[in-house]
């Protein structure tokens, strides 16, 4: 396994500078020409791959055992606990270690609108897999409930960039912080392609289900968001590592799922995100399937008892194939509410307008703010502010 890091700072910060260099004098603006617009803030960081590539000699150690997160005894102190020395990263944990030190972000480029300020964060605690991460906050909310938004492998980071989703998303005065999961978008880089995300699936979902945690103590730092009220919107994979956060991080109260994968054999076997047959009968092999089970989002849906959770099916998803979802709808508990859409077109007319497929998550935040409409523009922004000076 890959040590989470702790890095030499100066050395990454260096490869930063020197690209940011390279980019100016070349007369390439790559931030601006994603983002065009007011910032301020330090240089503009490098990307994600350009990063992995100062750290390219640590792309690819020990992937497979989950055994590889022991630490040598001899940095061990009198007491027999280990000194200045972070854990390796087991996959198969899902919960990081409390006592876990990682770097802090890098300085924001943050950009101001009149209902919103959008900050572009890149998260260093693995030098060699940058984070790339949007926090959209409303203007005029002082403490905001936050929610986070993860979207189904292969969806890049490009909605977290345009002004309509930061309204939609910051409507009702909520802050939304938005990233993609491991081998995916801008984190996929320094590796063969035919290593993708179900190829690596232990590595994709659980370092995901690591970043969820260090997202979270990233945003408690900060002391600007209200950390009581915090949800999770999840869509394919996204739900899956949201579910699997959720069963062992109480700060997530609530959570949106959106058609999550899950119950591995089952979802491998038909996927239609697989494509070539002899690669999905390498999955389907025994030592693969062992790797998955115990990451396995229908294990862990079950102990979702104390969150307010909605799980949503579009019942024409080949993604997910249809003994999948029938798992894991099996394996959602009691207190849970369950939506099924027959095709695309009842699930535009329920839920896929003018924002509506999001209030439900924002509702069981602030339960008052039930039965407001959102509506790109709509002036909403004061919502959550209203109702918390009335209590």
């Amino acid at each position: 396994m890959k040590p989470f890091g702790k890095s030499s700072k100066a050395l990454l910060q260096l490869f930063v500078y020197l690209c940011s260099l390279a980019a100016s004098a070349s007369g390439q603006a790559s931030t601006a020409s994603v983002m065009p617009e007011q910032t301020s803030g330090q240089a503009t960081p490098a990307s994600g791959t350009a990063t992995g590539n100062a750290a390219s000699a640590l792309a690819h150690q020990g992937y497979d055992s989950p055994n590889d997160n022991q630490i040598d005894s001899s940095n061990n102190n009198k007491d027999g606990k280990v000194a200045d020395q972070n854990p390796f990263e087991d996959w198969y944990t899902l919960k990081i270690p409390s006592d876990l030190k990682t770097d802090e972000p890098m300085p924001p480029i943050i950009a101001q609108r009149p209902e919103f300020t959008r900050e572009f964060v890149q998260a260093t605690w693995r030098p060699e897999d940058v984070i790339d991460l949007y926090v959209i906050k409303p203007v005029g909310v002082k403490n905001p409930p936050v929610i986070l938004y993860l979207y189904s492998f292969p969806t890049d980071t490009d909605r977290f960039k345009t002004d309509d989703f930061a309204r939609l998303v910051t409507s009702k005065g909520f802050a939304a912080v938005g990233f993609v999961s491991a081998l995916t978008g801008q984190r996929f880089h320094d590796r063969p392609t035919k290593e993708w995300f179900v190829s690596e699936l232990p590595e994709a979902l659980g370092k995901s289900v690591h970043d969820v945690q260090f997202i979270l103590n990233c945003l408690e730092k900060r002391g600007d968001l209200d950390m009581t009220r915090v949800g999770m919107f999840g869509d394919g994979s996204g739900a899956s590592i949201a579910i699997m956060t959720a069963s062992v991080d109480p700060r997530i109260k609530a959570l949106d799922l959106f058609d999550p994968w899950g119950d591995w054999p089952d979802w491998i076997a038909k996927s239609s995100l697989i494509l070539l047959e002899d690669e999905r009968a390498t999955y389907l092999k025994p030592d693969f399937l062992k790797k998955v089970e115990n990451l396995d989002p229908v294990k862990y849906l079950p102990q979702l008892k104390t969150q307010e959770v909605r799980v949503q099916y579009l019942d024409t998803d080949t993604v997910t194939p249809k003994l999948a979802r029938e798992h894991m709808q099996s394996a959602t508990p009691s207190n849970a509410k369950v939506v099924h859409y027959a095709d695309t077109k009842e699930f535009m007319k329920t839920a896929g307008q003018d924002g509506e497929l999001l209030d439900w998550l924002k509702e069981q935040l602030v339960p008052a703010l039930a039965g407001q409409r959102v509506g790109v523009g709509s002036p909403t922004q004061a919502s959550y502010a209203d109702q918390a000076s009335s209590h």
